[in-house]
């Protein structure tokens, strides 16, 4: 294992030479073992951006020490953390030059506070700054609060594909819906964000690594006329990812920063399934132009489903619409059709939240071969049936997002 992530330490350069020593090869134990509060005092007088020490800005989370390895996130607006990044630098390099550390992560963890603007009160422990409350800045008073997010140089939208569970076939819609992107003539690139189980090495049957250029960023892989990115290039297909919340964000957040991306007009990021932490943040963190659902027929995906309608709302990301996948099952011999999973489940969702259906995608054995093959349907059978569905969704998407196509 020891291999793997030193290669991630190679490509993912600062964020997983910070990460990546957590799941390397042990360190012999320290003659001197640091404690909690030897951390806490050594970074608490650290000063913000805006001049108030860390101690009272409040942005500190619990500090984890285990055998030398020390963890801690920094907790700030979304929106000032390129001004953040210098004062994580400073507290990681501080921790570093405590006698007993061996490793040091520290993480920046950016959110969004919904509400009216704090109203801020002078302290007389930092003469007249504002205190904790008025530290971080309000979001917008109208609109999306993701609308003052830095965007990513080059990329005109990002769009995520998202499921509340996993086995739904979201992936594989992420990548046919970039291939149905690309042959509407758009630049399209395609990041993998599900740390846990990243399926796009599989899906694209990329095995190559990502290569640095002279300033020191990965450029992602180009397969199909797509930029992709994903941690599955750079681990061992069987690696356990065993990672805590903040080091996911760090890994996602240098994908997204430290990539070569280029011109693009549509970055369909693959979320990892769910509504936890991992998700929200990402969620908060991403400038997103709008998310896609997927889901299956039945009640038991449609209720996971819209708890993950219901995160975008809280955040208000926009919903460009729901797929249900794996909507009926034709017979390849016979032509029967079978409702294996239901059927119209999550067109009726769509109705009930008054959302745009995007449309039905079936089970068929195409899709999973091709899949499974690293040679995705809408690029291996370009002029089948179901690649003409997935090219119909996806110019619904780019419709809605403002694009302007040229059919292929």
């Amino acid at each position: 294992m020891a291999g793997s992530i030193d290669q991630i330490s190679f490509q993912l350069k600062k964020a997983a030479r910070r990460v990546g020593s957590w799941f390397g090869s042990p360190h012999r134990s320290n003659a001197v073992s640091v404690t909690k509060q030897q951390v806490l005092q050594q970074v608490a007088k650290v000063m913000s951006p805006r001049k108030v020490s860390l101690e009272e800005a409040g942005v500190l989370s619990d500090v984890l020490v285990d055998h030398g390895k020390v963890m801690l996130s920094i907790n700030v607006d979304a929106s000032e953390a390129k001004d953040w990044e210098a004062v994580r630098s400073e507290v990681e390099q501080l921790i570093r030059a405590l006698p007993g550390v061996s490793s040091a992560l520290v993480a920046l963890t950016a959110e969004r506070r919904g509400g009216p603007p704090p109203t801020a009160r002078p302290s007389p422990r930092s003469g007249g700054i504002a205190d904790v409350g008025g530290h971080r800045p309000a979001p917008p008073p109208h609109g999306s609060p993701m609308a003052r997010q830095a965007a990513i140089p080059g990329v005109r939208a990002i769009i995520a594909v998202a499921s509340g569970k996993g086995g739904v076939g979201k992936s594989t819609t992420a990548i046919n819906l970039a291939l149905g992107l690309r042959d509407l003539g758009l630049r399209v690139g395609v990041l993998d964000a599900d740390i846990y189980g990243p399926s796009m090495p599989k899906l694209t049957g990329i095995r190559e690594k990502p290569q640095l250029n002279d300033a020191k960023k990965m450029i992602p892989v180009v397969r199909f006329g797509l930029k992709v990115m994903s941690i599955g290039f750079l681990v061992e297909e069987n690696t356990p990812m065993i990672w805590r919340g903040p080091m996911v964000m760090s890994a996602i957040t240098q994908m997204l920063r430290e990539v070569e991306w280029g011109e693009l007009d549509v970055m369909v990021v693959d979320m990892p399934p769910g509504t936890g932490d991992a998700q929200l943040t990402l969620a908060q963190q991403v400038p997103l132009q709008g998310a896609v659902i997927v889901s299956t027929p039945q009640d038991l995906a449609l209720i996971d489903a819209r708890r993950g309608l219901a995160m975008f709302t809280r955040v208000n990301v926009p919903v460009l619409g729901i797929i249900e996948n794996m909507s009926y099952f034709s017979c390849p011999h016979c032509g029967t059709r079978s409702d294996i999973f239901g059927h119209g489940g999550a067109s009726h969702e769509a109705r009930e939240l008054k959302l745009p259906f995007l449309g039905e995608v079936p089970l068929h054995m195409d899709i999973r071969a091709t899949s499974d093959a690293g040679t995705p349907l809408v690029h291996s059978q370009p002029d089948g049936e179901h690649a003409a569905i997935y090219r119909t969704i996806a110019g619904t998407i780019a419709q809605r997002l403002g694009m302007t196509v040229t059919q292929r």
